[in-house]
């Protein structure tokens, strides 16, 4: 069985169980054999009406323009990035989401991906420790999204404000505010202005600015962090209706598809368009 429910604020024709039923089939539940026939499956649809009061606070029932679009909700957001891997993400998240699979996990998938200087004779490996684990997905478990939120970002780096992605449209900051966070720390790490660091960002349900924007560069910037910060503030439009032009977040096709595996940040990937760099210049002679 597969529930979706929530509420949406739209003037389009969904067909909301072609959608489950077709997603379903496209990642290979098609029979009882794997926990889930796509074909047969019961999908249960409730979705609503959005609140009158969010929707005037946010959108104005689509009237304000792009800069007066408030945020979808209050919250805390935060985007992380350094220089340990070519992606400017953690190290040990990349390796932790290769995706590399052979019959000799340690042989043919965990020496090849994890550099050797990371494994001596001390290392040690677990490899399926509960002993078996053959009954997964929907066989094994109840999913429910949202329910992945460190994997989604940064495999515990960080830090996490708590809210998830998916399911989300751009008003939503808990999506688009840690998308444009993550833009902003990455750009930080891209220019040298420091080794690493996280941009934290806080909103006001219905407030297009956010309350406050910080940056920690944990010791490694080239740099004061105030005067990261005033560079950031200066480069970066924080207001949720800005970011959705921005990055581009309204774009169709299955951009979004895309992030409900292997991660949102670290991809090379043209549709994730926060992963693109923007230069920040700074005075190098007195740094």
């Amino acid at each position: 069985m597969v529930m979706v429910f929530g509420e949406i604020t739209t003037k389009a024709t969904v067909d909301y169980e072609k959608i489950v039923r077709d997603t379903c089939r496209n990642i290979g539940f098609i029979s009882d054999d794997v926990g889930l026939d796509a074909d047969h499956c019961k999908v249960l649809v409730n979705i609503e009406q959005q609140s009158p009061d969010i929707a005037q606070g946010v959108h104005g029932h689509f009237t304000k323009r792009p800069e007066e679009i408030g945020a979808g909700d209050q919250g805390i957001m935060f985007g992380y990035a350094t220089d340990e891997t070519p992606e400017l993400m953690p190290l040990t998240h990349m390796l932790a989401t290769k995706d590399e699979i052979a019959a000799d996990l340690k042989e043919h998938v965990i020496k090849p991906v994890i550099p050797g200087k990371y494994l001596d004779e001390n290392t040690i490996f677990h490899l399926n420790p509960s002993g078996r684990f053959v009954i997964g997905g929907p066989h094994g478990d109840a999913g429910l999204t949202g329910r992945k939120i460190i994997i989604d970002t940064y495999g515990g780096w960080g830090a996490h404000g708590g809210g998830a992605f998916s399911g989300k449209d751009p008003t939503k900051v808990d999506r688009s505010g840690a998308y444009i966070a993550r833009q902003a720390a990455k750009s930080i790490i891209a220019s040298g202005l420091a080794r690493r660091c996280i941009v934290q960002i806080s909103y006001a349900i219905g407030v297009p600015e956010p309350l406050s924007v910080f940056v920690d560069s944990y010791g490694t910037g080239k740099i004061p962090d105030r005067e990261i910060l005033k560079l950031v503030k200066e480069n970066f439009d924080f207001r949720p209706g800005m970011i959705s032009i921005n990055l581009d977040l309204k774009k169709g096709g299955n951009r979004f598809i895309k992030t409900a595996a292997y991660g949102h940040f670290g991809r090379d990937d043209a549709d994730f368009t926060w992963e693109v760099v923007k230069p920040l210049k700074f005075d190098k002679a007195s740094a």
